[in-house]
C-alpha cells in the first residue's frame, strides 16, 4: 500500500494529511471541529476529500479520542464529541469511497512515535500523552496492544488516589487529575494563591489574579525561573513518574515515551519525571530501568500514526 491519509480529530480542529511509507506528510489541511456529532463526520469527509486531491490514496486512518471497538470501526464512547456507538468507519467510507480504520487517538500517536519517532529501535514501548488529560498507548513485541475489546491503554483513568479528586469520567482519583495540563494549572493556581511572593513572574504574566493563570503562563514563568511555576511542574512530574513506575510493573517496556503539550517543556518536566520513576520503581536497585524519552513527532504523531495503521490494514 502506498499513500494513506491520517485524520486527527481535535477539540477545535480536524487535521488531515497525506502520509507516505516513511512517515513523511506530503500535504495537510485543517477544518474547524463542528459542534454536533453528525457534522463532525461531514467535516472529516470534507478534510479527506480536500487533502486527497492530486494524490493516489489507498486508505484512511482516523484517530478519535474515546473508546473504539475491537473492529476499529465504531466509537463506543467519546465524551468530548458526544458520540455513543458511532459507526464512524461506515459513515466516512460512504462519503469518501475509501477504506477507513478508526483508532483511539492516543494509540495512533503511540504507533506514530514507535514507527517514526522516539520509539525506533524498541519493540516494547509504553507511551503517555500529557495534554489536557492523560492518554496512552502500548506496543508489545512490535504490535499495538488494544485489548480484547479495543479499549486498552486508558491510563488516565487508572485510580491513583482512592476517593480522590472527581474526574470528568465520573470516577474519583484518576491519574489524569494529578498528571495532566489541567492538574498543572490547578497546582499553579493553588500555590500562587498561597504564596504570591513566590509567584511574582507568574502572576505578572496575567492580571495578577491566581484564578486567571493559564498553562502558557506557567510555561513562560518556569522558563524564567519562577519558583511556583517550577514547583508546579515538579508536582505534576512526581505523579507522572509514580504512574510510570506502576506501568513498568505491568508491562516491563524498554522505553516510556512522554508526549503531549506538557512534554514540550523538555527537561524541565522530563528530568523530575525520571527521578520520580526511579524513586517509585519497585525493586529499582536490582532491575534494569526503562528509558524515559521525549516524544519526537509533536502534534503530528496522531496523524502519522493513524495513516500508518491504515496502511497496515
Amino acid at each position: 500500500m502506498g499513500l494513506t491519509i491520517g485524520v486527527d480529530i481535535g477539540g477545535t480542529k480536524i487535521a488531515a494529511g497525506v502520509v507516505d511509507e516513511d512517515g513523511s506528510i506530503l500535504e495537510t489541511c485543517k477544518v474547524p471541529t463542528p459542534a454536533t456529532p453528525e457534522a463532525v463526520v461531514d467535516a472529516i469527509a470534507d478534510a479527506v476529500r480536500k487533502v486527497s486531491t492530486g494524490h493516489e490514496v489507498d486508505a484512511v486512518g482516523i484517530g478519535a479520542a474515546g473508546y473504539v471497538d475491537d473492529k476499529r470501526a465504531t466509537v463506543l464512547f467519546a465524551p468530548n464529541i458526544n458520540w455513543r456507538h458511532e459507526a464512524l468507519k461506515d459513515k466516512v467510507e460512504q462519503r469518501v469511497g475509501l477504506s477507513v480504520i478508526v483508532e483511539n487517538d492516543a494509540n495512533a500517536a503511540a504507533w506514530g512515535e514507535y514507527k517514526f519517532g522516539a520509539g525506533q529501535g524498541h519493540d516494547d514501548v509504553v507511551c503517555i500523552t500529557l495534554g489536557t488529560g492523560l492518554g496512552g498507548g502500548i506496543i508489545i513485541g512490535g504490535k499495538l496492544h488494544r485489548g480484547r475489546f479495543g479499549v486498552a491503554g486508558e491510563f488516565g483513568h487508572v485510580r491513583m488516589v482512592p476517593d480522590g479528586l472527581l474526574c470528568g469520567c465520573g470516577s474519583q482519583g484518576c491519574w489524569e487529575q494529578y498528571a495532566s495540563g489541567r492538574a498543572l494549572v490547578r497546582y499553579a493556581k493553588q500555590r500562587a494563591a498561597a504564596t504570591p511572593e513566590n509567584a511574582e513572574l507568574l502572576l505578572s504574566l496575567g492580571d495578577g489574579n491566581p484564578d486567571t493563570i493559564e498553562g502558557k503562563h506557567i510555561s513562560e514563568a518556569a522558563r524564567g525561573g519562577d519558583p511556583v511555576a517550577i514547583d508546579s511542574f515538579r508536582e505534576l512530574a512526581r505523579w507522572a513518574g509514580a504512574g510510570l513506575a506502576d506501568l513498568a510493573s505491568l508491562f516491563d517496556p524498554s522505553a516510556f515515551i512522554v508526549g503531549g503539550g506538557v512534554s514540550d517543556e523538555g527537561e524541565l518536566v522530563l528530568d523530575p519525571i525520571r527521578k520520580s520513576f526511579r524513586r517509585w520503581l519497585v525493586g529499582g536497585q536490582y532491575r534494569p530501568h526503562a528509558q524515559v524519552l521525549a516524544a519526537q513527532l509533536g502534534g503530528k504523531a496522531g496523524l502519522v500514526g493513524a495513516a500508518d495503521l491504515a496502511r497496515q490494514g
